[in-house]
This record gives structure tokens, C-alpha cells and sequence, in this order.
């Protein structure tokens, strides 16, 4: 992918999306869409969207026993998705068949440690391990299940990478230099994911919510 931006519209409504998807096109690489656009809108959203020409990344984080997950892949695959998420932790029978269900052009990637869980949090739902170590293990893991990549954040990304030469690395939890992070925990920034290995990067407010979003994702652009 020539630019590696993927800008994340976190919204319900399709009129919004679709405006700003016209405002940023000429400087984001593709456009994701997460669990709310999906719900609200479903196959219908994700067709108008599609329509104005930049690859499609369904975020949808699909999780359940192998089979479900299987039957939801093939559901989407009339979508033509560049990109799918599952989660990981679903296990190496679930990513297997995830995989297999998919489309022949979309990568499906397994989601690791989300951006906005520190060490504490995996504490408090049972992990023993901290982000890196298990970031590092399900990465093994979706390798071995036969996955495209993984998702993870820019601070294990440079790790992951180092495991899996050939892999494809989602990054999310992106903020330029001198950016909010809000309910983030454990971000970098555009330039420093890219050297540390990254293949897509997921950048939603610091584009959306700007006065400016075509700037923004210029002046990000241009940063790499």
C-alpha cells in the first residue's frame, strides 16, 4: 500500500462518513470501519463507501467458537474487504478457519493486546504475562494459524516484526507529536510505528475530529 494511512471512522452515521471520506481521500491510503459504523449501516454503509474508490478495513474483531466466526467471514466476503480483524485470543482453531473463510484478497489479521489496556488491565482480567510478552505470544500464534498479521501497538510493533519478517502489521492507538491521547495507553508516534515496522497505520481522531481533516492527514502524511 503506497500510503500506509488508514483513516478510522468511528461514527453511526453514513452522510458524516462519507463527506469526510470525500475530504480526505487524496491523503489516507484506505478507511477503516469499526462496530459502530458496521452495526448501524451493515453491508448497505459499507457498499456507498466503497464506491468512492479507497480500500476497505472492516475492524470487526470477529471472536467465538471457529465455526461462527467461519460463517461471519464468508458473511462479509461479498464486501471485498482489504482488511479484517479477529481476535487472537480466539484461539488457533478459530484463526485457522477465519482465515480459510476469507476472501482471497483480504488479509485477516488477529488482534493482540488492545491500545487501550496498559499491564494493569491484563492484571485484572487474568493475564499473568505484561503487553509485549503477550503481544509476542499471539503473534506466534497467528503465524502459526497461517494469519496475514496482527494487530498490535506501536510499541510492540518493532518486536512483532522482528519475529515475523513477512508479516503485516496494523497499528493503531497513532498520535503526531504533541497529540491528545484520550483513552489511549499506549501510543507512538506515525514515524516512529513505520521505522519500528509497521504496514498500516490507524489514525482516527487526530484526522476526524480535527477543524481541518484534510490538513491533518496531509500534514501526517507528509511525516512519513
Amino acid at each position: 500500500m503506497s500510503n500506509p494511512i488508514f483513516a478510522a471512522l468511528d461514527t453511526p452515521y453514513l452522510e458524516d462518513a462519507s463527506a469526510l471520506v470525500q475530504k480526505i481521500k487524496g491523503h489516507v491510503g484506505g478507511i477503516k470501519l469499526g462496530l459502530e459504523f458496521f452495526c448501524a449501516n451493515g453491508h448497505h454503509g459499507v457498499h456507498e463507501l466503497a464506491k468512492i474508490g479507497l480500500p476497505i478495513f472492516l475492524d470487526l474483531k470477529l471472536h467465538d467458537i471457529p465455526n461462527t466466526v467461519a460463517k461471519a467471514m464468508n458473511a462479509i466476503n461479498i464486501l471485498e474487504p482489504a482488511i479484517v480483524t479477529i481476535h487472537a485470543s480466539g484461539g488457533r482453531a478459530m484463526m485457522e478457519d477465519a482465515k480459510a473463510a476469507a476472501g482471497h484478497n483480504t488479509k485477516v489479521v488477529g488482534v493482540t493486546v488492545l491500545t487501550s489496556l496498559n499491564d494493569h488491565d491484563l492484571g485484572r482480567i487474568g493475564m499473568e504475562s505484561n503487553s509485549h510478552a503477550q503481544v509476542e505470544r499471539l503473534a506466534d500464534l497467528a503465524a502459526e494459524a497461517g494469519l496475514d498479521g496482527i494487530v498490535c501497538s506501536g510499541q510492540e510493533v518493532k518486536a512483532a516484526h522482528a519475529r515475523w519478517n513477512n508479516g503485516f502489521f496494523v497499528v493503531p492507538g497513532i498520535r503526531p507529536t504533541g497529540g491528545t491521547v484520550g483513552d489511549q495507553k499506549r501510543v507512538v508516534t506515525p514515524r516512529q510505528a513505520m521505522d519500528d515496522g509497521a504496514s498500516v497505520l490507524v489514525i482516527g481522531r487526530p484526522i476526524t475530529q480535527s477543524p481541518n481533516p484534510d490538513q491533518a492527514a496531509r500534514d501526517i502524511d507528509a511525516t512519513l
